[in-house]
């Protein structure tokens, strides 16, 4: 597996890989489009939050710009052909829930689009599940921040953060009238495992996205890190405290305890910045990839970690066009 620096592959730096899907990217950011709709501009935020959580690189036995990682069916293009693939998806539940209340009603049609979604997702992939959780849970943020009725600027930015992940919880916590009995391997692994998953951290109020992810983003920002290295101490951050169900599916338990442990102990040497962390990493790294265990609950929160964050900027900024009025 190819190594690269964080400084190389800092936000915007993924050049040598670019494909199709980036530079449609590039394409997005035109004059003429300097404009969108609320809605599309809550869908490019979701858009933008999973290529950036795709090409963020190193990332323990996941898909990043140095290889498939643990996979097999995946790369770091096809991750960017299904996250463009899914940016009507997100405007339409934007548009869905602009005006709308939490509600059975609501969740129902969310989860219909988000159907729908997936199969795009397919289409774009050749039927690689590239992005499945990240429609449930950046989807539902998008609704939340929709929805939410924000507080004002003076209340600081965990309050606006903590508003919306509440207000997708309240829709995260009703019923879809339409869903179909199934055995997923999310639902296999939390009856086996007792554990809460996805649809547990939504119903919650995304406490590793709101108490966990965005405060280690944050702090390593404010100690002075590059962009990159401070969304790899997030992604840690949250792979150090998540029962990740992707995990427990390839793993069981074993994984679990490598990927938890593994990411504390980064963590503890002063994180990936720092030599000792670095060499915690890798053998995260190693120990996971001998276990074909690949943390992608962990991927999909920080995705939603970069989704919130975006928000938050966007509105501390005083930007002209709105994604909640």
């Amino acid at each position: 597996m190819r190594t690269l620096s964080l400084d190389t592959l800092a936000e915007g730096a993924a050049a040598p890989y670019a494909t199709k899907a980036t530079k449609a990217t590039n394409a997005t950011t035109t004059p003429r489009d300097a404009a969108p709709s609320p809605d599309a501009q809550l869908a490019r935020f979701a858009r933008d939050a999973l290529i950036e959580e795709a090409r963020l690189t190193p990332k323990p036995a996941l898909v990043d710009a140095r290889g498939s990682g643990a996979h097999v069916d995946l790369d770091l293009a096809t991750m960017l052909r299904s996250a463009h693939a899914l940016e009507p998806t997100f405007e339409a539940l934007a548009r869905a829930s602009r005006g709308a209340t939490p509600g059975s009603a609501l969740r129902t049609d969310l989860a219909r689009i988000g159907r729908a979604g997936e199969a795009a997702m397919m289409r774009a992939t050749g039927g690689s599940n590239a992005h499945r959780g990240a429609i449930w849970i950046v989807g539902l943020l998008v609704a939340g921040a929709t929805i939410a009725r924000m507080p004002p600027d003076s209340a600081g930015v965990c309050a606006c953060a903590t508003e919306i992940a509440e207000t997708a919880a309240r829709v995260a916590r009703f019923d879809d009238t339409l869903a179909q009995p199934m055995q997923s391997n999310g639902e296999r692994v939390r009856q086996r495992y007792h554990v809460g998953g996805a649809r547990r951290e939504a119903q919650d109020g995304f406490p590793h996205v709101i108490r966990v992810g965005l405060p280690a983003l944050h702090a390593a920002r404010a100690q002075g890190h590059d962009e990159a290295t401070a969304r790899v101490d997030a992604l840690l951050a949250i792979m150090a405290s998540l029962d990740d169900t992707c995990v427990l599916h390839r793993a069981g338990l074993a994984g679990r305890e490598a990927a938890q442990t593994g990411a504390q102990r980064v963590r503890d040497a002063g994180g990936i910045a720092t030599r000792a962390g670095r060499a915690a990493f890798d053998a995260l790294e190693r120990a996971l990839l001998a276990l074909n265990a690949s943390p992608g609950g962990a991927a999909d929160l920080l995705a939603a970690t970069l989704f919130i964050d975006k928000l938050l900027h966007h509105r501390i900024g005083g930007r002209t066009v709105s994604w909640n009025n």
